[in-house]
């Protein structure tokens, strides 16, 4: 029975979950008797039922003595499921091939220990990073307590986000607008500045693909913010939160409340600004697991400075503006051997522009003690 090859399809099936199954992680299973698939599924949405589950009510037979192939280590606690280590016992299930043993602290090892006491083989490891990477969000958010930042901006092959007037509707593509959506999706929450509110007044939802809108952040230290903007609109449908250093007693904090919208303060940093460390922690008790930043290039500046960004993904379009806006500003590096170093997983073509996808290798940034 080769393990590898039902493990890829597992990891095939855990994809599906992209963009619905958050803050769970991505899980696919498969159900093998004498090298035949006899049941399959997948992690479909948080809440529901998970793969193991999934995978055991389509079965086209008995699962008895079956091998089960799952990406990552099955729960043992009670949640908003039961847990699928009963159901795996229950069913008699006789070989467990797991790709990733689970970080969360309610299971890590656990799911493994339980299925083992009930005389279950098992078998761990099986394309580990694989499966590690597929949920890179969910592993991160368990490992280090804060959220998985993504940082999105689309550039000229100069490296301006605009104009030399501000001007930046579009840069890019058709093409890549469509996959900037299907990032919106992917994350819980998408996070931007005042100034990109106040100079694009951008709706923040997903439009151009099949999607769920994730939360909408604006960081917003005086509240400039108003009613009318669009990321004020809709709010029963897609909330917004405001994060700002004023306090509740600011009569346009108590307007803003209570034209819908949620407000936090937070501690100001040195520069009398939302710190943002604190505010990712903040969204972590939150459970948000994933954000994504759109700008504006204060923003991404300032997250950059602050070792807050573990994904950049680059849009490059082919176009020179010469003096406009940049898309990084002063991260105060000096020194070559201090510049933020990337591991570029994937360059892909969207229409005419090109799309780097890479991974900042200098973070050691936690919330836990």
């Amino acid at each position: 029975m080769n393990d590898e090859h039902y493990m890829k399809l597992a990891l095939k099936l855990a994809a599906k979950g992209r963009g619905y199954a958050s803050p769970n992680p991505m899980v696919g299973a498969v159900l093998v008797r004498d090298d035949r698939i006899i049941g399959q599924g997948y992690h479909q949405c948080c809440g529901e039922n998970h793969a193991e589950v999934n995978a055991i009510q389509s079965a086209t037979e008995d699962v008895a003595g079956s091998t089960l192939y799952v990406t990552l280590e099955p729960c043992c606690h009670s949640g908003k499921t039961p847990p699928c280590t009963d159901r795996i016992i229950q069913h008699q299930i006789a070989r467990v091939v797991i790709g990733a043993v689970d970080s969360n602290p309610l299971v890590s090892c656990q799911g493994i220990n339980s299925l083992q006491r009930a005389g279950i083989e098992i078998k761990t490891g099986v394309l580990e990073d694989e499966c590690r990477d597929l949920n890179e969000v969910f592993f991160h958010f368990m490992e280090t307590g804060l959220p998985f930042v993504t940082v999105k901006y689309a550039q000229t092959l100069d490296g301006r986000i605009a104009t030399a007037t501000g001007q930046s509707q579009w840069i890019s593509s058709p093409e890549s607008l469509k996959f900037a959506h299907q990032l919106r999706a992917e994350h819980d929450a998408i996070l931007v500045g005042i100034g990109t509110v106040l100079k694009d007044n951008p709706a923040l939802t997903v439009r151009r693909v099949r999607g769920r809108n994730p939360l909408r952040i604006i960081v917003d230290s005086t509240l400039a913010t108003t009613t009318k903007a669009n990321v004020m609109q809709n709010l029963s449908k897609t909330p917004t939160l405001i994060i700002t250093i004023q306090k509740a007693s600011n009569p346009h904090f108590q307007h803003l409340a209570a034209a819908g919208a949620e407000l936090i303060t937070v501690v100001p940093d040195e520069s009398n600004r939302v710190n943002l460390k604190k505010l990712l922690q903040i969204l972590a008790v939150r459970n948000i697991s994933s954000i994504l930043i759109e700008g504006g290039a204060q923003m991404i500046t300032s997250a950059l400075k602050d070792n807050l960004v573990n994904r950049l993904v680059t849009v490059i379009a082919p176009k020179i503006l010469g003096k406009g806006v940049e898309a990084v500003g002063d991260l105060n590096i000096r020194d070559l051997k201090n510049a933020k170093i990337l591991s570029v997983r994937a360059v892909s073509k969207k229409g005419v522009d090109v799309i780097m996808d890479s991974r900042l290798l200098t973070q050691s940034h936690s919330a836990r003690p």
